[in-house]
């Protein structure tokens, strides 16, 4: 045994020299979601909440997806397309309602929210015009987190997915009316667009949002004359400048609007409510001033329709002739092309599950990402959207308090 104090100062300095063990840092542990794809069953809905695609990357990263059987049938993916990404396929869709996260494009109906088991998460659409008042209270009694898709902001502040439903809906709408315009279609025979020497069809676009700003967009590029009109300078002095073109646009002023209906081709309402039903700015009397043979498409029709002779009609009906002129009214245009807005979505909340999982869950991307938490409307059973608890007179709390406590 050593003893001499020199000796063992000299050993204790060059052992300080060895090479010591490295300490690294340990990374957060990832949260696995348990996501749940069921089939949608709402009237004419054929989009799907993810692609394959989305759904390889998500198993591909630690998550599991369950999806009941069909569920991308609307939109062309085969259940062995979902297989071969990861997902368990379902034949039963209480299996699916079972699962942490419930993912769907479509609100849930009475009989979905019976087969949940409850303190659960649901990301769907809350469409609170069709929020029935029973769904709502079903919801809180078992305690389910529910978060509105097209209430969520991104970086930007801007709600991406009523962005790109728009930009969908928008170009759509001039695709329809060209058909419409066609002599099979029992229209005028025209093309919607222009050559040389030839008149260019005209076109009336009733809106400067991001529907009224694509079907701008789509109907330039095909050679179309074009007048946009809504009530906001400022959303009109916008569109002249991201569209980088010079097109005609007005303030709605009733006069001006009806002398430029007289001579239009299309007219589309593309006008948006804050809350409540659209404006309805175009009247009778001004599509009886129409053009024989003119095509209206109300894209507005979801929130009751910017022109009076317009009510709902449906994909496997979707026109009638009102006065001479026809009428395209159906409210969810996007099911239309459902593959290509599947992609969209599933670009979208691809991200968003990612940074869920990397988080470690929903309750902590609710904390965490104010943009997110905006899409909260029931928090564990309590309701947190002013405007449901004042349209139903349910009690409500602010969000902002519930997470102080998460």
């Amino acid at each position: 045994m050593i003893t001499d104090p020199d000796i063992l100062k000299k050993l204790i300095q060059q052992g300080s020299l060895l090479p010591k063990e490295e300490m690294l840092e340990i990374a957060r542990k990832k949260g696995s979601l348990f996501i749940g794809i069921p089939k949608e069953i709402s009237f004419q809905e054929r989009r799907v909440a993810l692609v394959p695609d989305a759904v390889s990357l998500l198993v591909a990263n630690g998550h599991r997806v369950k999806i009941e059987s069909k569920s991308g049938e609307g939109s062309n993916f085969t259940d062995n397309e979902y297989s071969e990404a990861g997902a368990e396929i379902c034949a039963n869709p209480k299996e699916v309602f079972e699962c942490d996260i419930i993912f769907k494009v479509a609100p849930p109906s009475e009989e979905e929210v019976e087969m949940m088991p409850g303190n659960q998460t649901l990301i769907s659409a809350l469409q609170l015009s069709n929020q029935p008042k029973v769904i709502l209270q079903k919801l809180m009694s078992k305690k389910i987190t529910a978060i509105a898709w097209d209430y969520i902001r991104d970086d930007e502040g801007v709600f991406p997915v009523v962005r790109t439903m728009g930009e969908i809906a928008g170009t759509t709408s001039i695709l329809v009316a060209a058909e419409l315009l066609s002599s099979f279609s029992d229209g005028k025979g025209i093309m919607l667009g222009g050559i040389a020497g030839v008149t260019p069809t005209e076109v009336v676009v009733i809106g400067a949002g991001t529907v009224g700003e694509f079907a701008v967009r789509a109907a330039l590029g095909l050679g179309a004359s074009v007048k946009v009109f809504d009530s906001s300078l400022s959303r009109l002095r916008r569109l002249q400048n991201d569209i980088g073109t010079r097109v005609y646009t007005s303030i709605l002023n009733p006069k001006v609007l009806a002398k430029s209906l007289k001579r239009a081709d299309v007219a589309i309402g593309a006008l948006r409510a804050p809350l409540g039903r659209t404006p309805c700015v175009v009247s009778e009397e001004m599509i009886e001033s129409m053009k024989s043979g003119s095509v209206v498409i109300d894209v507005s029709i979801d929130q009751g329709g910017c022109f009076e002779t317009s009510h709902i009609t449906n994909h496997n009906e979707p026109t009638f002739v009102k006065h001479g002129v026809i009428h395209y009214c159906v409210p969810n245009i996007a099911s239309r092309v459902s593959r290509t807005a599947s992609f969209a979505l599933s670009n979208i909340f691809t991200p968003i599950l990612l940074d869920m999982g990397d988080q470690g869950g929903c309750r902590d991307l609710i904390r965490n990402d104010q943009g997110f938490r905006g899409g909260v409307y029931i928090y564990k059973g309590t309701l947190t959207s002013e405007v449901l608890g004042k349209v139903f007179n349910l009690k409500y709390k602010e969000i902002e308090l519930l997470i102080l406590g998460i």
